[in-house]
């Protein structure tokens, strides 16, 4: 598995507790910044790892900011990309399993750190279900008229 990570300036210090976390579970990972609490726009992290896994260059993607919203809102602009604002395991879990969530957003002003791991553990390690959850996500997909 190769992840695409990124953040802003509010998320990076979380980013990058969760890459060491990714080295520990042995994923594979390319850091897309910011690397410090000078200002940025968020967008434009959301938009560099939702194409890297639009593309098929990683198989999920992981983004921080101060909610989670704002970087959810930007990544699923890109059409292939089905992302969320999470924050517990069971959501994590449930939206990788139904809705085969492929970019993660996490709040690091609304999260402990110790729930972020776990969710992101949960988003890593849960398979997609298919099976009549696949009709649904092809729905998603036709309605970005892709």
């Amino acid at each position: 598995m190769r992840i695409a990570i990124g953040a802003d300036h509010a998320g990076f210090q979380l980013k990058d507790s969760l890459k060491k976390l990714l080295e520990e579970m042995g994923v594979a990972y390319e850091d897309f910044g910011a690397s410090s609490a000078q200002s940025v726009d968020y967008p434009d992290f959301a938009k560099a790892v939702a194409q890297g896994v639009a593309a098929g260059t990683f198989d999920r993607g992981i983004l921080v900011c101060g909610t989670g919203v704002g970087m959810a809102i930007a990544a699923n602009k890109v059409p292939g990309i089905r992302s969320a604002a999470i924050v517990d395991t069971d959501t994590a879990r449930l939206s990788r399993e139904h809705n085969d969530l492929n970019v993660l957003t996490l709040g690091a002003r609304v999260l402990p750190e110790s729930r972020a791991r776990e969710i992101v553990k949960a988003f890593l390690q849960t398979p997609f279900e298919g099976g009549r959850h696949a009709s649904r996500v092809a729905k998603i997909h036709d309605i970005e008229g892709a």
